[in-house]
């Protein structure tokens, strides 16, 4: 069993475990999705290099409606979307940020952040921001269209969740919370307990209200770094009124009795940092087999930030920054394991972005040891329909899998795949049949 530091908080709790297996499996809706565009794949697909990674079996989102549910889409053999889908009710309740903008309801990017729900092993966690609560759920190998929910929510410490990472190495589980009372909690889950309960909040000062106006000044996102040995956080600073935005790192300890009574002497706090040139910082991802992250900031683009050098430490500024042409609001982030570059996109154009970059470990795909490079600019706007910008994504086997939640209008939810290696658009898959819509949010993959 592992514990989080806790930050200004005495020693770390070890946590207790609560609930139970649900008896009855959750009740799907199923459904068939609406019309599946698709582009011939091209002879190079599914050889060469292709061959070395898997393809996702299944993508999930949640809907982030009044009545929350997670959307599970099942994927072939071939890593494209058959058509089938279902959804599960999480039993929590969705909610919308504040635009600050026009002062109404914020959609698309509801809920102002990435990866609002996440796959750890076999089992899918989810936020429900309208209820401060956190839904999981098993997933059946043989059926990833199959949910189980396992055991009873937990409420949270803090307000409107709205971004979670998972640990099967730590049997940990984050939330990011950003409404008037703002951070970082976390609790302890397994296959047979479910979830334990949600330790004290390490708070962030935002001064928010419930729900939060944003986009910025909000949380964006909660994550591991590579070798899950640290909890990471991004939090979106507001330039127009001069507050910084900040990057915060908590470690993650053996939960024991001498761990827990040396904390109190240790490093018992979130590190904490602004890296020069950076404003915005949003959705990010670990760079395998390394210390770095890279990190998008809708203010410019993308920047490479090190959890060795003196970005986290408060010490220096970003490793490396790329200014995006033409960009909006650069705030999504995956990593291929296919080409070993990143995809960022942007909520206000439909576009993919290809990105390059290179590290210290010499793996990656830039021009330079630490510095980025704009590989591709994938233009959807002719081929994937009237969708009006990208929002979260994730990149699994060949593809890379991008939500746009559309407008509930004009434009229909739809789940845009792209293959890594050819950056040629395969299909538009849209989601007419499982409850999607503007307010839908977060991308998580089953491989």
């Amino acid at each position: 069993m592992h514990s989080l530091i806790r930050y200004s908080l005495a020693a770390t709790a070890v946590l207790s475990m609560a609930g139970g297996v649900s008896a009855h499996p959750s009740a799907p809706r199923e459904g068939q999705l609406g019309q599946q565009n698709r582009i011939e794949r091209p002879a190079a697909v599914g050889g060469g290099a292709a061959a070395k990674v898997a393809n996702a079996k299944a993508l999930y989102f949640l809907t982030n409606d009044e009545d929350n549910a997670i959307a599970a889409i099942e994927l072939g053999d071939n890593g494209l979307v058959t058509g089938k889908g279902a959804t599960y009710q999480t039993g929590g309740k969705g909610a919308n940020g504040i635009d600050g903008a026009t002062n109404e309801k914020a959609a698309p990017d509801a809920l102002f952040s990435q990866s609002a729900l996440t796959v750890a092993g076999k089992h899918i966690f989810a936020v429900n921001a309208g209820s401060n609560t956190l839904s999981m759920f098993a997933i059946d190998p043989s059926n990833p269209l199959a949910l189980q929910k396992v055991g009873e929510d937990i409420q949270l410490p803090g307000e409107f969740p709205n971004t979670v990472a998972a640990s099967e190495k730590n049997g940990l589980v984050c939330v990011g919370m950003t409404g008037q009372k703002a951070g970082v909690a976390c609790a302890d889950f397994s296959a047979e307990g479910g979830l334990g309960q949600a330790d004290g909040l390490r708070e962030f000062q935002l001064n928010q209200t419930t729900p939060p106006v944003g986009p910025t000044n909000t949380v964006s996102q909660v994550f591991w770094s590579a070798d899950e040995s640290q909890l990471l956080a991004t939090v979106k600073g507001d330039p127009e009124k001069g507050n910084n935005g900040f990057f915060s790192a908590y470690a993650v300890l053996e939960a024991d009795a001498a761990t827990a009574a040396a904390e109190d002497d240790q490093s018992n706090f979130e590190i904490r940092s602004t890296p020069e040139g950076t404003a915005v910082l949003f959705g990010s991802v670990a760079i395998p087999g390394t210390q770095d992250v890279l990190a998008t900031d809708a203010s410019f683009g993308v920047a490479i930030l090190s959890l060795l050098e003196g970005a986290l430490a408060g010490e220096g500024g970003a490793a490396a920054r790329l200014e995006l042409p033409g960009q909006k609001a650069t705030c999504w982030a995956t990593i291929s394991p296919l080409t070993n570059t990143a995809f960022v996109t942007d909520v206000g154009r439909n576009m993919l972005i290809e990105v390059g970059y290179a590290n210290r470990n010499g793996n990656g795909n830039g021009e330079g040891e630490g510095e980025l490079s704009l590989l591709n600019e994938i233009d959807l706007s002719s081929i994937g329909g009237p969708d009006l910008g990208l929002i979260d994504l994730r990149a699994a086997g060949e593809f890379v899998y991008a939500l746009s939640p559309g407008t509930g209008g004009e434009a229909d939810a739809a789940i845009n795949v792209i293959h890594a290696g050819t950056k040629q658009f395969v299909q538009n898959a849209r989601l007419t049949g499982v409850g999607a819509g503007k307010n839908s949010m977060g991308m998580a993959v089953y491989v």
